[in-house]
């Protein structure tokens, strides 16, 4: 996965972390989990703001 697989990244972290309300995720913990996820393979820097808004935009439809 690379930062912009947006919605297979949505999938992995609502499998990972099926607990945790995606509307209250703060940037920092998202990128961590995003780096930590299995099959993830991009650059940390790669990732900006927009990015990480796509994720949870994604993990959000996911979760309703």
């Amino acid at each position: 996965m690379k930062w912009t697989d947006s919605r297979e990244i949505a999938i992995a972290l609502s499998e990972t972390h099926p607990d945790i309300d995606p509307k209250n995720v703060r940037f920092t913990d998202l990128m961590k989990w995003v780096l930590a996820l299995d099959g993830f393979d991009d650059e940390p820097g790669h990732c900006g703001e927009k990015i990480l808004e796509a994720i949870q935009a994604c993990w959000i439809d996911e979760a309703e």
